[in-house]
C-alpha cells in the first residue's frame, strides 16, 4: 500500500487550515522555547514543516475503489467471526472477556504497524508528531470496540447492525464540533439518506422478533436492555471521535503516515487494555478459556488478523479522502453484511430492502457525481471583445 502524506491531503471533506498562533512558533524556536511547549495537534511549521513531503496528485476513483473492496472483505470478515465468538457456546462456556478481544486485535496490529514503519523509515520508530497526541483517538478506539463487543451481550445482532447505521451523522456533528468543519446542506441531507436507506434494508430483511431477542444476558433482564443500548451509544460516539481526531492529528502533522498512525494509536490501545485485563483479572481467566477451547483461539487469531488489515485500510482511508466518506464506506457495509448472510443461509432479500438498497447507492453515486463536478477547474472567462472603432474630429477612423 502506498502511504499517501500530501499536505491537502485530496480529502473530499477537508477545509483549508486557518491562520493561527502557530505562524510565529518558528520564532518561538529561535528564542530558545522547547518544543514541548507546542500544542498536541498545533500544525506544523519550522523545520517540521519544511521537511513535509511535496503534495502529490489527487487521489481518484481507483484509490476509493481500493479503499472500499479492502474495508469490506476485511470488515465482513472479521464481523462475522465477532458474532461468532461472543454468541456462540464453546466447549467450556461462552467467551468470558470481551477487553482481551480488542487487546488481541492490537497486538497483532502493532507488530504489523511497527514492522512496516520499520522498513519505510530506515529502522526507526521515531514519530513526527508527539505520542501524547495519539492518546485521546487510541482510548476513544479502546472504548468504541469495547462497546461493540459487548453490546452483543444484550442485544442481537441486527439491532447492533442498524445502530452502526445512523454513524455518519454523528461522525459530521462531531467534526463540527472538534474540528470546526462546516458542511453544506446537501451534506447532511445525503448522511440522513444512507442512515435511512440502511436503516430499510436491515429492517426488511429482520424475521419477525429479531430487535426484540437480545443477547442471552439480557432475556427477562430490562436494565440489561438497556445497558446493551448503552453500549451501543458508546461505541457511535467514540468512534465518531476517534474517526474527527486522527483526521485533526494528520492536517496538523502532515509528515505521519498511516503506518506511524496506526503503531502509535495500537501501541497505546495495548497498554491500557491490558491494564484493564490484569487489574481486573480477566487475562487469565481467558488465557486458561482459550488453553480449553482451541476453536476460540483460532477464531480470535481470524478476527486480529482481519482488524489488522483492516486498520491498515482505516488509516489510508482517513487520510486520503477524510472521515466521513470513510463513515459512508463502513455504513454501506451494514448492507453488504446482509446480503453475505443471505447468501450464506438462503434467506430471500424483501423488496422494501432493495428499496432501501437503492436510496443509499442513488445517494452514494450523486455525492460522487456532485464532488466530481466541484473538482472540475473553472472555465476561463472569454476574451474581451476588440474596441469599435471611433471617428477623430477629422473624420479619419481610430483604433
Amino acid at each position: 500500500m502506498v502511504a499517501m502524506s500530501n499536505r491537502h491531503g485530496g480529502g473530499y471533506d477537508r477545509n483549508p487550515r486557518e491562520p493561527n498562533d502557530s505562524d510565529g512558533y518558528a520564532k518561538d524556536a529561535e528564542a530558545g522555547v522547547e518544543e514541548s511547549k507546542q500544542g498536541l495537534l498545533e500544525p506544523a511549521s519550522g523545520d517540521d514543516a519544511a521537511s513535509a513531503k511535496p503534495a502529490a496528485p489527487t487521489p481518484g476513483a481507483k484509490h476509493l475503489a481500493f479503499c472500499f473492496v479492502g474495508l469490506q472483505a476485511s470488515y465482513l470478515t472479521w464481523g462475522y467471526v465477532q458474532e461468532k465468538v461472543m454468541t456462540r457456546e464453546y466447549t467450556t462456556g461462552r467467551f468470558p472477556s470481551a477487553t482481551f478481544c480488542v487487546f488481541s486485535n492490537r497486538f497483532l496490529a502493532v507488530i504489523v504497524a511497527a514492522g512496516i514503519t520499520l522498513f519505510q523509515h530506515g529502522g526507526k520508530l521515531t514519530l513526527p508528531a508527539s505520542y501524547v497526541a495519539f492518546a485521546p483517538c487510541a482510548f476513544s478506539n479502546s472504548l468504541s470496540s469495547f462497546g461493540q463487543y459487548q453490546a452483543l451481550r444484550y442485544v442481537s445482532f441486527p439491532l447492533q447492525t442498524i445502530s452502526k447505521s445512523t454513524k455518519v451523522i454523528p461522525v459530521m456533528l462531531m467534526g463540527k464540533f472538534l474540528n470546526k468543519k462546516t458542511y453544506p446542506p446537501v451534506d447532511y441531507v445525503e448522511a440522513l439518506c444512507i442512515s435511512l436507506g440502511v436503516c430499510v434494508f436491515s429492517l426488511a430483511n429482520l424475521d419477525d422478533g429479531a430487535l426484540a431477542s437480545g443477547g442471552e444476558e439480557s432475556e427477562g433482564n430490562v436494565f440489561a436492555a438497556y445497558l446493551g443500548v448503552a453500549m451501543l451509544a458508546l461505541y457511535v460516539v467514540s468512534d465518531s471521535f476517534t474517526s474527527q481526531w486522527q483526521s485533526r492529528l494528520y492536517q496538523a502533522h502532515p509528515n505521519v503516515d498511516q503506518f506511524q498512525m496506526m503503531f502509535a494509536v495500537n501501541s497505546w490501545a495495548i497498554c491500557m487494555t491490558l491494564f484493564a485485563l490484569v487489574s481486573s483479572g480477566e487475562l487469565w481467566t481467558t488465557l486458561k478459556f482459550l488453553s480449553l477451547n482451541p476453536a476460540a483461539f483460532v477464531d480470535n487469531v481470524t478476527i486480529a488478523i482481519t482488524s489488522a488489515t483492516g486498520q491498515l485500510f482505516i488509516f489510508y482511508t482517513i487520510k486520503t479522502f477524510g472521515p466521513v466518506v470513510f463513515t459512508i464506506i463502513m455504513t454501506t457495509r451494514q448492507m453488504f453484511s446482509i446480503v453475505l448472510s443471505t447468501v450464506l443461509f438462503g434467506h430471500d432479500i424483501k423488496a422494501l430492502a432493495l428499496l432501501g438498497a437503492t436510496a443509499v447507492f442513488a445517494t452514494i453515486f450523486h455525492r460522487i457525481k456532485r464532488q466530481a463536478r466541484a473538482k472540475r477547474p473553472a472555465k476561463a472567462p472569454p476574451p474581451p471583445p476588440p474596441p469599435s472603432p471611433t471617428k477623430t474630429p477629422a473624420g479619419r477612423l481610430q483604433i
